[in-house]
């Protein structure tokens, strides 16, 4: 089935513009569109490409938007549904990361990230709740996941390494099988591959011959970035916090913190928390322009990468569903995924509920260790609150944002 493009262009604009919520959300408006409404794809369509995206690094729901338009109507189809999905969202992180490096330490706007932090801390618990009841099936998952949560929560373990790990053990358990590869064009692939692998890499050099330190350094961060993002945002954001907080200085941990909330409140995939954070980091380091720059270089590298695993991957994706090693690999790093959200949630809250956080430091060991005496009460009835709209009373994530915002400026301003 072959649909029009001004007819994709309409219905992926909606998508693109109602994408709030995360992937669970995204990817149930994409099933209501492209599934039930129209009968564009059938359901073991959608819920093979589903799986074959999971497998990938990226965002999950960003790709299989690409993957569907790709299908209904090739590479101008997968085009227009991915960057449909990606630009309205990125258009407003653009400028909320703009009104924030302006305004971001006004009184009224640090006491509206009150509330928003609180439930930031309740959303990320809530994904761990919900990623674990899908990935933890069997003894081994649950091993792994406490094992990745061990190596990231005392040992600091770098992100890769635990990614790289759990693939290992999922190829060595998955079994074998005695399907044939397809009989694919695998000279078409190679085309695709490094063709898209040019666009992604082009800006990145351009930065680099012309001498632009950041906008180079951005560039290869998060194109490493793109590689490792597997299980999702969450998933990655405690690598990529100790990266641009700790490592590379571009951001806080505050504005860390914020730009996760502002990624929470906009249309669109939440790793565009990478833009929050290269806009930052080129206003701190050469003001508007070089943050706009830096903005486009990291919704450059995140997203371009998502295209070329789609576009050289799509024609592979119903054998790849029959490859025991690679579905064995990909349960193994979702379970993997489980420990590193528990060690963000814990991350998240110590910073959110804690005034000073310290990290004691003895060999190996790193541990985070909060001052009890500086505990905010604000931040954690805002918390316990959110906690009991969004997962005791299933209200929706935008509606409690909201409230916890107002909330979060009522309790600052009553000291």
């Amino acid at each position: 089935m072959s649909i029009p493009v001004r007819e994709l262009f309409r219905v992926f604009l909606r998508i693109g513009v109602l994408s709030f919520g995360g992937p669970a959300a995204q990817i149930a408006v994409m099933h209501r569109e492209l599934v039930e409404d129209r009968p564009w794809l059938t359901e073991r369509q959608f819920l093979n490409a589903l799986s074959f995206c999971m497998l990938l690094p990226g965002p999950e729901a960003m790709q299989l938007a690409t993957y569907c338009g790709w299908r209904l109507n090739g590479l101008a189809g997968g085009l227009v549904a991915g960057l449909l999905f990606v630009l309205p969202g990125a258009a407003v992180m653009l400028g909320l990361a703009w009104a924030y490096a302006a305004f971001g330490t006004v009184p009224l706007v640090e006491a509206l990230f009150l509330g928003i932090k609180a439930t930031v801390v309740v959303i990320v618990l809530g994904a761990l709740l919900k990623v674990s009841q899908k990935a933890l099936t069997g003894t081994g998952h649950w091993v792994i996941a406490a094992l990745s949560f061990v190596a990231i929560f005392l040992f600091a373990a770098p992100f890769p390494l635990i990614i790289a790990c759990a693939a290992a053990c999922g190829v060595l358990t998955g079994g074998a099988s005695a399907q044939p590869a397809p009989a694919l064009g695998r000279a078409g692939t190679l085309r695709t591959v490094a063709v898209w692998g040019a666009a992604w890499w082009a800006p990145v050099a351009a930065a680099w011959a012309a001498g632009q330190t950041l906008l180079t350094e951005v560039g290869l961060f998060f194109s490493k970035l793109a590689i490792v993002t597997f299980g999702g945002a969450y998933a990655v954001l405690a690598y990529m916090t100790q990266e641009v907080v700790q490592d590379q200085g571009w951001l806080t941990t505050a504005q860390m913190m914020d730009g996760l909330g502002l990624a929470e409140t906009t249309p669109g995939p939440l790793i565009l928390v990478t833009e929050f954070v290269g806009y930052l980091a080129g206003a701190a380091a050469g003001g508007p322009g070089l943050a706009v720059a830096a903005a486009a270089m990291t919704v450059w590298v995140t997203f371009v990468p998502c295209f070329l695993w789609i576009f050289a991957g799509a024609p592979y994706i119903e054998w790849i569903s029959t490859r025991p090693r690679l579905t064995g690999a990909l349960s193994a790093i979702t379970a993997a995924v489980v420990g590193v959200i528990l060690n963000l949630s814990l991350w998240f809250a110590t910073h959110v509920f804690f005034a000073q956080v310290a990290t004691l430091r003895a060999g190996p060991l790193h541990l985070l260790t909060p001052d009890p005496t500086t505990l905010d009460l604000r931040a954690l009835a805002l918390a316990l609150a959110a906690g009991g709209l969004l997962l005791g009373l299933k209200w929706g994530l935008m509606r409690v944002l909201f409230l916890a915002a107002l909330a979060g400026a009522g309790l600052s301003f009553l000291g």
